[in-house]
């Protein structure tokens, strides 16, 4: 393993505020439009693929701040 890899139990500090607000926003949409349509405004948005779906689908293994 590297050294910027994150341990099971660690999170690295978020350093992209961008794709945090996409984010935040697709899953605030999630009740009225949906989860495929906040997907896809992920998608349509470059949200790297392995963040979107951790986000809507795993939603307790989102970061909090």
């Amino acid at each position: 393993m590297n050294g910027t890899s994150a341990t099971v139990g660690q999170r690295q500090q978020r350093t992209d505020m961008r794709t945090r607000d996409l984010v935040n926003q697709a899953v605030a949409s999630i009740p009225t439009l949906g989860l495929q349509r906040a997907a896809e405004f992920l998608a349509s948005m470059n949200v790297p693929a392995e963040i979107a779906v951790r986000t809507l689908v795993y939603p307790h293994r989102r970061r909090i701040a």
